[in-house]
């Protein structure tokens, strides 16, 4: 990890469609729009994965079950309010979705939409992210969920 690396966490929404294949939920990000996943910096007193499964409850408005061993790491640079970008590195967490709310607490500031792996890779910029993504169809075991 490069110096000056900060570590974040995510969460993977998924549920599996009609013909089997499973489908990521994906969020529009509050500053460009871009199609992003629920990710946020760790939260004290919360493991990664806890703190994952929150930013996917706040973020995306999803409830379900977070497997507690992530399934990847991508990196990114963090924009911060000074301008500075801070690079990140992001434990990825798969999240069966049993439930979507109608109400959460970021409901205002973005809006969610089902993708499948490949949709989702085709619309994140980072290329270890898109590997990740691409990787569910090619092998769903490895989801573990």
């Amino acid at each position: 990890m490069p110096r000056g690396t900060q570590t974040q966490m995510a969460a993977l929404p998924l549920r599996l469609s009609d013909s089997g294949d499973w489908r990521i939920l994906m969020i529009t990000s509050r500053d460009t729009g871009r199609w992003v996943l629920p990710k946020g910096w760790p939260m004290k007193g919360k493991k990664l994965h806890q703190a994952a499964e929150q930013e996917a409850l706040e973020e995306a408005g999803v409830i379900g079950q977070i497997s507690k061993e992530p399934i990847g790491v991508y990196h990114y640079l963090k924009r911060i309010e000074d301008g500075a970008d801070i690079p990140c590195e992001v434990v990825l967490y798969p999240m069966r979705v049993t439930k979507l709310l109608r109400r959460w607490p970021e409901r205002n500031e973005r809006k969610r939409k089902w993708f499948s792996a490949n949709g989702a890779a085709k619309r994140v910029m980072e290329d270890d992210l898109k590997d990740l993504l691409v990787s569910i169809k090619q092998n769903p075991k490895k989801l573990g969920i």
